[in-house]
């Protein structure tokens, strides 16, 4: 009988399959998006909803009872063991969640793996646009290289109007040097 036999084995024993799972949902948190093979993606929608659930709750329960906050908290450190991704859960993504009921992350599929041909999928979390997020980023960098670029003439501009000036005065001393011989 398979009973109580939920989950996916990986091909791992279960202390390497917990530190796996607990890694790969810190670099969601902090990347809000991580490809790798289709069953670790499915199996990691396991381990992130819950604790997705509970940012959402912490967050729901902030003014009320601050306690709870802190025991969901110290909860989802306990298996992440990564400051940084339990502050970004909490601080970030609870709130971006808000009022959905569950269903935080989505699974796609993305082809298949060059060297042996596994089924490769990209998780991330629904409601953060991630292609919105990155037009963003690149056109603030556009943005950047054009300000860097007319930064650039203008500092070519008033060299080359200093190097003007200065040919120009440095002929303005010569010819007074010259006339100055002359009067002599």
């Amino acid at each position: 009988m398979e009973h109580r036999k939920k989950g996916r084995k990986l091909k791992r024993t279960a202390s390497h399959k917990k530190a796996m799972m607990s890694n790969m949902c810190s670099s969601l948190i902090k990347s809000r998006r991580i490809e790798t093979t289709q069953a670790k993606a499915k199996e990691l929608r396991i381990y992130i909803e819950p604790l997705v659930t509970k940012a959402k709750n912490a967050f729901k329960s902030k003014d009320s009872s601050p306690e709870k906050n802190v025991h969901l908290r110290r909860v989802a450190k306990s298996f992440l063991k990564d400051d940084a991704a339990v502050k970004m859960l909490f601080d970030e993504i609870g709130p971006m969640v808000g009022d959905r009921p569950g269903g935080y992350t989505r699974v796609i599929k993305s082809g298949f793996r060059r060297g042996d041909g596994g089924e490769k999928a990209i998780i991330e979390f629904v409601d953060f646009n991630y292609v919105a997020e990155k037009e963003k980023t690149i056109a603030e960098k556009e943005k950047a290289s054009e300000d860097a670029k007319d930064s650039k003439k203008s500092k070519k501009e008033s060299k080359a109007k200093s190097d003007v000036s200065s040919e120009k005065s440095a002929s303005k001393t010569t010819k007074t040097k010259k006339t100055s011989k002359k009067s002599e």
